[in-house]
């Protein structure tokens, strides 16, 4: 559906360059909602700019639906631009036009007639849960009002594509639930393939089912979600996924507990993750029969990832060292990923990275 070979990206002004996108290769399948990860700066918000050549790559080409972008005329590019909706993070929505003709506004030289747009806009409200909200201004909206607009506005064109710049960024954590719903349903109902942007892995951990995460212009990491999430390579994957699971957050707080600061030489303080059918298996219950070792929950939690469950525990396990060994050996042999909390008072190491 899209598929990005080598893109670079340079800017270039008279006294220096800076290169905001290196050699990024990526490919999103039709039906996918694709996640783009990571901090301002990284280069997200300019790499989904070329898919629809809004930022025209300084190499590289990209492909939609099989067709290179970057060789059409301006007439072929405009025609192909109508498959690809975008929204912003702050809307860009006319203040001086009502709901619906911010809505109609891309159907103005589509050939249809002013019936068959106000009959569009009507059923794209409608899709969006503002069909009441026609002739409010958007100045009368709440922020998620508005970013529901701006999805209408985007869907005009009946496009394959949807890119999402940062589109919740300004909303809060109930809106941004809502608008996300409403785009797994978008994708549902009008098989759309969604890229979202965004620096917050709750946004992808939500909706998207791959996820490529970018650094200083380049992508890091890339994958199907469960699998970013169960098995990151990268540090800076690692910390998008603790702060979206609060693995870290829940280590700092069971770590300065004051009745978890005298652990001893027998107790070991580990992080361990279950994917799947391994999550509802009683495997820590029966550590004490197998090893003689107890343990002694601190955190847990389970979610659903593309509906995969997926658990986390912070746990001490006690007894000898040997026994520990096995114990965690016998975990890792069912597919349990178990990750040692380095502890020494108020300091945290998590996988030998300090947290804390």
């Amino acid at each position: 559906m899209i598929e990005l070979k080598n893109i670079e990206v340079t800017f270039q002004n008279e006294e220096n360059s800076v290169q905001a996108v290196k050699d990024v290769s990526l490919s999103v399948e039709k039906g996918d909602i694709y996640g783009i990860v990571g901090y301002s700066g990284a280069g997200k918000s300019t790499l989904v700019r070329t898919i629809n050549l809004l930022q025209r790559p300084t190499a590289g080409e990209v492909f939609v639906n099989g067709k290179n972008l970057s060789v059409l005329t301006s007439d072929e590019l405009r025609t192909e631009r109508k498959k690809i909706g975008m929204i912003f993070q702050h809307f860009n929505l006319m203040r001086q036009r009502t709901v619906a003709d911010n809505v109609a506004y891309p159907l103005y030289k589509s050939g249809l007639s002013k019936l068959e747009i106000a009959n569009k806009v009507d059923e794209l409200l409608k899709l969006v849960g503002l069909a009441d909200k026609k002739e409010a201004y958007p100045s009368q909206l709440s922020g998620g009002q508005k970013q529901r607009v701006a999805i209408a506005r985007a869907l005009a064109n009946d496009p394959e594509v949807l890119l999402c710049d940062e589109a919740t960024s300004s909303l809060d954590p109930k809106t941004t639930a809502s608008i996300l719903d409403l785009l797994k349903d978008l994708n549902k109902k009008l098989a759309l393939t969604i890229v979202i942007i965004t620096h917050e892995m709750e946004v992808v951990k939500e909706i998207c089912n791959k996820v490529a995460v970018m650094e200083d212009g380049e992508v890091v990491e890339q994958g199907d979600l469960v699998s970013i999430f169960t098995s990151p390579k990268e540090k800076l994957t690692q910390e998008f996924i603790n702060t979206a699971t609060h693995i870290d957050q829940a280590a700092e707080k069971v770590l300065n507990h004051p009745t978890l600061l005298n652990l001893t030489r027998e107790d070991v303080l580990i992080n361990i993750t279950y994917v799947g059918e391994s999550t509802s298996s009683p495997l820590i219950a029966s550590l004490y029969a197998r090893f003689g070792i107890t343990t002694n929950i601190l955190y847990g939690n389970v979610e659903i990832l593309q509906n995969t469950p997926i658990g986390n525990l912070i746990v001490v396990l006690s007894g000898e060292e040997s026994k520990r060994e096995e114990a965690i050996a016998y975990l890792e042999s069912n597919q349990v990923n178990v990750k040692t909390i380095k502890h020494n008072q108020n300091v945290i190491s998590f996988n030998q990275e300090q947290i804390v």
